[in-house]
């Protein structure tokens, strides 16, 4: 995570924080690469995006969603990306209630039925909270929003099937300056969202790089 420049000039707390997360792990699925941090949102950012791919594995199959599908093909499908982006201002911030600021984005795509779901909202946000939970990652100030968007196709893509995702942005501010377990809780909650069913064990070291 070096795109922030010259770590002669970085604050000791926020290479801390990016130590933290490069002893992150996470499940095989999920490939990390770090991304353009936004300039504006603070003095110091980094970003990582993230996409989980079919296992090429033998394993149980996914719980929901197009995963189940694309579980039967050769070729790794994408089933659900994300950003997380850790945001970190030495002054502090009384909208963050703090110095650090996580600020992420989850979208998956769902079958119809669970995808018209009224409760879909609340259910996604409670995979949220239970990842930090699950992982003892401490927040407060906590806030989001989660969106079903319908794809509707007409004309000469009539043929195409209709889709529903799920979208959720959310941001907290964490309780310590330890992240680490914040991004394996994001980690698992994106997996989540691709339909992947809780894997206890079998955790994999978190790549430096997506590779090819």
């Amino acid at each position: 995570m070096s795109a922030i420049g010259d770590l002669s000039q970085v604050p000791p707390e926020f290479l801390d924080a990016l130590a933290g997360l490069r002893q992150a792990r996470c499940r095989s699925e999920l490939r990390l690469d770090e991304i353009p941090a936004p300039s504006r949102l603070a003095p110091y950012a980094v970003a990582l995006g993230a996409e989980v791919l079919q296992n090429a594995q033998p394993g149980p199959l996914p719980v929901h969603g197009p995963a189940r599908a694309a579980f039967q093909h050769d070729h790794p499908e994408e089933l659900a990306t994300g950003r997380f982006i850790l945001l970190y201002d030495p002054e502090g911030s009384e909208v963050w209630d703090g110095t650090f600021r996580i600020v992420t984005y989850i979208r998956a795509q769902l079958e119809p039925d669970m995808g018209n779901d009224t409760l879909l909202g609340s259910v996604a946000w409670t995979w949220l909270v239970e990842a930090l939970q699950n992982h003892d990652a401490g927040y407060r100030s906590a806030g989001g929003t989660a969106t079903r968007i319908l794809s509707e196709s007409y004309g000469s893509l009539a043929d195409r099937v209709d889709t529903i995702d799920i979208e959720l942005r959310a941001s907290w501010t964490p309780d310590s300056d330890s992240v680490r377990k914040h991004l394996e809780a994001w980690a698992d909650m994106v997996c989540t969202f691709a339909g992947l069913p809780p894997l206890p064990d079998g955790v994999a070291a978190l790549p430096n790089r997506r590779r090819n």
